[in-house]
């Protein structure tokens, strides 16, 4: 292991593209429960999807059910150890930025800059039929108040839904592709605290890999791309990230 943490400090220090792509198991160090897990959101409530999200008021106010609830996780939660220290990184130069399947914020909180969110942020709600975006704490305690799906303020009556992409919502094209191109001009792919299970967002790090960067792995359980690695790092991902840090 400290072989490891040293190589893959010694890689990063040496990058001219280092690219971090996250999921929920350095957000998890912060308190907010992966949703897959016992307990999470997706346990819980039936699937919304965005079909129905956009044709049903029932579906709508399921919906937002839903969000309230793991919005009181995140809201509360602080970066930890693993965000600061990617930030510190992107600050230093030692890594171009972060791609993430991460819907929580905490990169930012943690003063990363260039962060891509993949799956959007439940820190803001926008209006389906008139684009306006908004802060989403104001809309949250409406929703808790009176128990009715808060409508646009900007347009009166426009459907308001959390900036992040729902099930059988399509990621931006756009961002997907920006992601794509970090990801194959990149030297170092650092994976942390995701399954890599989950496409198309997952085959990023694959495709830095085809391309011939090198692709250290950080996260709790096995993953979808550990046959392809060339460092496995188990465990925490935040201690992980400070060894390496400690290192560089």
């Amino acid at each position: 292991m400290n072989d490891d943490i040293k190589l893959a400090a010694l890689w990063l220090r040496k990058a001219q593209s280092a690219v971090v792509f996250t999921g929920a198991g350095i957000s998890t160090e912060s308190g907010i429960p992966d949703f897959r897990s016992p307990g999470g959101v997706w346990t819980k409530y039936r699937t919304v999807y965005f079909d129905e999200f956009c044709e049903s008021a029932e579906a709508r106010h399921e919906y937002w059910t839903q969000k309230v609830e793991a919005h009181t996780q995140f809201a509360e939660a602080d970066p930890n150890i693993g965000h600061r220290t990617l930030a510190k990184w992107e600050q230093q130069g030692t890594i171009r930025g972060i791609i993430t399947q991460n819907i929580d914020g905490l990169h930012q909180l943690a003063g990363s800059r260039e962060v891509m969110e993949l799956h959007g942020t439940a820190r803001e709600v926008y209006c389906l039929d008139c684009a306006a975006h908004f802060p989403v704490d104001p809309f949250v305690e409406q929703f808790r108040e009176t128990n009715e799906v808060p409508l646009c303020p900007e347009c009166g009556d426009g459907r308001l839904k959390h900036a992040t992409i729902s099930f059988g919502q399509s990621l931006p094209e756009r961002l997907l592709q920006l992601a794509y191109q970090w990801c194959w001009e990149a030297d170092v792919i650092l994976s942390i605290g995701s399954s890599l299970v989950v496409y198309p967002a997952a085959g990023l790090p694959e495709v830095g890999k085809r391309r011939g960067a090198k692709l250290v792995i950080v996260n709790r359980d096995p993953t979808g791309l550990d046959e392809i690695a060339d460092i496995l790092l188990p465990g925490s991902c935040g201690e992980a990230l400070a060894a390496i840090d400690e290192e560089i």
